[in-house]
């Protein structure tokens, strides 16, 4: 083992594990519609971009593909499948019958991880054979050009660790009030972050090259933030930071506590990536999407608050004590539910339902009806919450011959 491709050190953020309605298996509708929404980009991807032949001459004919920060589930069956409908695919186009190849999927995450909710969850007629593959993937994890597809979406935000800059009350990146580089954070704050990020990344990449085959391809989905923001979804943060310290003003935790508490995520913008991309030598990349992932009909603050919980509950509890998390995302549930945004998408859900109640009423002809699903415009602007600051992107890219 290559040990000098190892960070020294890097903290466990799992998800919140179980079937339980603050589950991430019950709460992760955003991230499945991203997953569901690159189907075609990995399908076109592969189509375009694997060099199957060469592959099936060196693999034996089996196809190893790794899903690298998976959770519980079932968004990484369905990354898997898409993947190997794609492979099975190319196979038929290039006149190779794909029904020769084996596949192997890897389901990667923290050690901390629920993996017996993710195999208890598995499809009962799934096309490959499953395997767990527990550690960081701020390290290696795989052997030497064993793996032709690595996949990792609304995962490699996770830092190994929070800056420690903005932990440092000497340092101009001391965020002191703040969980995140929310809007009134100084410059300095999301420097460190940004920095943090690129040296993870680099060992994210350099493990990579060595674990990916030749003729191999990584996929990577991320949500996005426009050029100079870096705020992203973790516009949502802002709820969660607000609840803190009102909980700290009421005594009901420590205000110290607060301070030296920062969510150990950082959304890059594609420019920022691809250029940390760029100055690996490790990599191509094949293609660079940006992918729309529509508001949902049901975004409530209820919704959201569990989304919230399902995700950073672990993380949370661990600091300030797991207690309090009922009251916590309480409050932060009641401030979602003063969003103006919310209330404005609520206000239009109900002449919606008022005119198709109507319609019925009035036995229309289908091709009078309006339609099921009436889609919600997207927030325009460049605020924090606008849709500037809240689409995702899709990044292919294929490793280098001399890496």
């Amino acid at each position: 083992m290559e040990r000098e491709e190892r960070t020294p050190a890097f903290e466990p953020f799992p998800m919140k594990g179980g079937d339980g309605p603050y589950s991430y298996t019950h709460n992760s509708s955003y991230q499945k519609s991203g997953v569901e929404g690159a189907r075609t980009l990995i399908f076109e991807g592969i189509a375009n971009k694997l060099d199957i032949k060469k592959l099936f001459v060196e693999s034996s004919m089996k196809f190893n593909v790794a899903d690298l920060g998976c959770s519980v589930g079932p968004n990484t069956f369905i990354a898997a499948e898409n993947i190997i409908d794609s492979v099975k695919h190319k196979c038929k186009l290039i006149g190779l019958d794909p029904s020769i190849l084996e596949f192997q999927v890897f389901f990667n995450d923290h050690t901390s991880n629920d993996f017996n909710m993710l195999f208890k969850s598995l499809p009962l007629n799934k096309p490959y054979y499953a395997a767990g593959m527990p550690g960081s993937f701020h390290s290696r994890l795989f052997p030497k050009a064993s793996l032709h597809f690595i996949h990792c979406s609304y995962a490699l935000q996770w830092l190994s660790q929070v800056p420690k800059e903005v932990l440092d009350k000497d340092s101009p990146s001391w965020n002191k009030g703040r969980i995140y580089y929310s809007i009134d954070a100084p410059n300095p704050v999301l420097d460190a972050y940004r920095s943090q990020f690129a040296k993870d990344i680099e060992v994210f990449l350099n493990a990579r090259a060595i674990e990916l085959v030749h003729g191999g391809l990584m996929a990577i989905l991320l949500p996005s933030s426009s050029a100079g923001s870096g705020k992203g979804l973790l516009a949502f943060s802002e709820f969660v930071g607000s609840a803190l310290m009102d909980m700290a003003n009421l005594g009901l935790i420590s205000e110290e506590k607060v301070d030296i508490f920062n969510l150990p995520i950082h959304n890059p913008t594609s420019e920022e990536l691809e250029e940390l991309i760029k100055r690996s030598g490790c990599f191509t990349i094949e293609s660079v999407e940006s992918l729309v992932v529509p508001i949902p009909h049901f975004l409530t603050a209820e919704a959201i608050s569990l989304h919230l919980r399902a995700g950073f509950e672990g993380l949370l509890g661990q600091h300030f004590g797991y207690e309090i998390m009922d009251e916590l995302f309480y409050r932060i549930k009641q401030k979602l539910a003063e969003w103006p945004f919310l209330s404005n998408l609520s206000s239009r859900r109900k002449p919606i339902k008022e005119e198709r109640k109507r319609e019925r009423e009035r036995e229309i002809s289908s091709e009078e009806r309006t339609p099921a699903s009436e889609p919600f415009t997207m927030k325009g602007g460049d605020g924090p919450y606008s849709y500037t600051h809240n689409s995702s992107y899709w990044v292919l890219f294929s490793k280098l011959h001399n890496s």
